[in-house]
């Protein structure tokens, strides 16, 4: 383990201060960064995105992923969490906090724009991160895609309904441009690009492809952080004025992250799931499509809302929260039955 994977931790934490400094002191240069984007997928986003995940799609043996139908346990697994269990757990606990525990800190109609964003996340599986949390938990890279694959089908038709009937409204417009132009930047193009990096080296000899692994896979880190940077860059100036707000959609939102991760691996031990197919499985589950969410919370309750407030503070927590959850499955592998 390198450098930078080994004290990963420390370089995004470096990173998101760096980007609450900077977006303070130069918010010109996030706006104009912000403002490179199509049905709210911003492309240098997509770009760094790219940049992580390529290295995981050229490990990706195509030859092996007709062997996962012969392990479908973990799918199921994965589904069940993703579309059974979490909209319902983050809508339960958005209405626990909102409406209970933090009620004298919050006015009702803001409470219910919190707690609307915080469904949008919870039903909006991730889509590209996920990659990043597998490979740093040196999980199976062609189950992964196939878990990942499967719930971008199944989000495609269950998104509105089930955002629909938590949220109490029947005109929810899912932004198709959105869903489908980030799974096409986020999974397609460099799954392609992953493919065909393969098949040129198919004709040389294995060395040369792990020899060009090595040399790509510091960009993965870099891509890592340099998104940290700018996530924390474009929400500067909101970190520092909403503290309280940010903490208190903070916690329910950590409270469902770790439940939803700790429900998926347990659950993969009891079902005897070796851990490279487990600990991608809670990855998963804890994660979130957060352009998806933020692009919906937007449309329906606009820009300066409570609900696009609570996605946001969703994408701010994950990487660090998603990265305790790297560490703690790394060191728990001994839990699981070898591969």
């Amino acid at each position: 383990m390198g450098l930078f994977e080994r004290y990963l931790s420390v370089w995004v934490a470096l990173a998101m201060l760096v980007g609450v400094i900077a977006g303070n002191l130069v918010p010109g240069i996030f706006q104009t960064v912000a403002s490179l984007e199509y049905a709210q997928v911003n492309f240098v986003i997509a770009l760094l995105i790219w940049v992580m995940i390529y290295p995981m799609m050229v490990q990706i043996d195509f030859s092996a992923i007709k062997d996962v139908s012969k392990k479908p346990k973990a799918i199921v697994l994965t589904l069940v969490v993703n579309w059974l269990i979490k909209p319902f757990t983050m809508a339960l606990l958005g209405w626990l906090f909102f409406r209970y525990l933090f009620v004298d800190w919050v006015d009702p109609q803001t409470a219910t724009e919190y707690i609307a964003g915080m469904i949008l996340l919870g039903v909006a599986p991730c889509t590209a991160m996920v990659f990043v949390w597998s490979q740093l938990t040196k999980g199976d890279p062609n189950y992964t895609l196939v878990q990942v694959s499967v719930n971008d089908i199944i989000m495609i038709f269950a998104f509105a309904p089930i955002s629909a009937l938590l949220l109490g409204v029947s005109d929810i417009i899912v932004p198709w441009s959105t869903l489908l132009l980030s799974v096409a930047l986020y999974v397609l193009l460099p799954l392609l690009a992953g493919v065909w990096t393969r098949r040129l080296f198919a004709r040389k000899k294995l060395d040369d492809l792990s020899a060009l692994l090595a040399q790509i896979k510091p960009w993965s880190i870099f891509g890592l952080l340099a998104t940290v940077v700018l996530l924390f860059g474009f929400q500067a100036q909101t970190i520092l004025s909403q503290p309280l707000a940010i903490v208190l959609i903070a916690i329910p939102l950590l409270l469902q992250t770790y439940g939803i991760f700790a429900l998926t691996y347990l659950a993969g031990y009891k079902m005897h799931l070796p851990h490279n197919i487990a600990a991608p499985a809670g990855m998963v589950g804890a994660s979130n499509f957060f352009e998806l969410a933020v692009a919906v919370a937007i449309s329906l309750f606009g820009l300066n809302s409570g609900a696009a407030l609570a996605t946001v503070v969703g994408v701010l927590v994950e990487v660090p929260v998603m990265l305790s959850l790297v560490w703690f499955a790394n060191r728990t592998r001994h839990w699981f039955q070898p591969n």
